[in-house]
């Protein structure tokens, strides 16, 4: 498939194109880097070397702080059409969480805002409880937040108790075994890299995936069966598949470290699939090899199905069953796999750092290839 092709069936079957999504984010970022000047010397200083990373450092003194920001997305939806919010905070947390922790920092705080058409305390109380609970797992303060009402501003599902939105900051200080974040400037070529699995959608993705469904299944989708293999695990419906909550690896990602095993560089499977995020830290001209990834869900590929994308685009829209890719030595690749799978995840040695650019990936008998 051409360039302009695939971005066209981008365009056509996600709503959006990622390359156009990923343009708007260099040129906001181009403008937020502008302002780092006016705390040049200062408290607050931010870095200059994790452009294009999944969060930002932020100095004060010898010490070394992470800084991030994100959102559920439309997940928030599903959540309204099952009328049930106690595991969106998992998802909010993943979101920020993993992402400071693929730069080596470690989450300590986080502050969030609720923005609502109109209050519902019962579902705030609903959404707070997820949250802590998530907060508990990943070892997080919730230190603040905001709830704002603003009426036909925010939309959602119909008749649902409450539309919103939610979103968060979140920071974190730097592993006490690192001296700089990871950045991927140490990656080379013979390294490994170890995926983690992602039992579910995780958050993003959600756009394409909901258009897939009301078109297969119509407006009431969320009550269509789910007959896959997993539907013991996953629930025996679409609403409640995509429901399912995400996984937050970064408690797994601190304790490699505390074990004093080497990372190299980390990307956050989210939106853009993994190509698109492990290239964020293929940084020194690499690429990567990856021959041993987890199979997707059987949720994904039937998803994949009746949109009538081709893998090479599934792989751009979804996790499809990787949450977290680490880069690691080659001697120590099994090491860091055991150690993670000690701690409940799913790991596994899943490829190697290439001299070639690029990041190539087989699925089943076939190979994807991502310049």
């Amino acid at each position: 498939m051409s360039q302009t092709s695939a971005e066209t069936t981008r365009k056509e079957t996600a709503g959006y194109s990622i390359e156009e999504g990923n343009a708007a984010s260099r040129n906001a970022y181009q403008w937020a880097q502008k302002t780092f000047s006016t705390r040049a010397g200062k408290p607050g200083e931010p870095a200059q070397d994790l452009a294009g990373g999944f969060s930002n450092e932020i100095r004060f003194g010898a010490e070394r702080l992470g800084i991030g920001s994100d959102g559920i997305g439309t997940k928030i939806e599903v959540a309204e059409r099952l009328d049930r919010y106690d595991t969106l905070g998992y998802d909010l947390i993943a979101m920020v969480a993993d992402d400071l922790a693929v730069a080596g920092f470690v989450p300590t705080n986080l502050s969030n805002i609720i923005d609502v058409n109109t209050l519902d305390y019962t579902v705030v109380d609903e959404l707070m409880r997820g949250l802590h609970d998530a907060a508990q797992f990943s070892q997080i303060a919730v230190t603040g937040g905001e709830i704002a009402e603003l009426g036909n501003r925010i939309g959602g599902y119909p008749g649902a108790r409450m539309n919103f939105n939610w979103c968060s900051t979140a920071v974190g200080v730097l592993h006490p075994s690192l001296e700089r974040p990871l950045s991927g400037a140490n990656v080379r070529a013979g390294q490994a890299v170890v995926a983690l699995r992602s039992p579910s959608f995780r958050s993003n993705g959600y756009s394409l995936a909901r258009r897939a469904l009301t078109k297969a299944f119509g407006e009431a989708w969320h009550h269509a069966p789910y007959t896959g293999p997993d539907a013991a695990e996953m629930g025996p419906t679409w609403g409640e598949v995509m429901l399912a909550p995400s996984l937050i690896y970064s408690p797994g990602v601190a304790r490699v470290l505390d074990a004093g095993l080497p990372l190299f560089a980390a990307a956050h499977i989210t939106g853009g699939g993994i190509a698109d995020n492990f290239k964020r830290v293929l940084k020194s001209g690499v690429g990567a090899e990856l021959t041993n990834l987890f199979e997707p869900l059987p949720a994904m590929q039937q998803l994949a199905e009746l949109a009538s994308i081709s893998p090479t685009e599934a792989y751009l829209y979804w996790n499809m069953g990787n949450g977290m890719l680490l880069v690691t030595d080659e001697d120590h690749a099994d090491a860091v796999a055991a150690h993670l799978q000690a701690d409940g995840y799913d790991a596994r040695v899943a490829g190697r750092i290439t001299a070639e650019p690029g990041v190539r990936l087989t699925v089943g008998a076939g190979e994807l290839r991502y310049e």
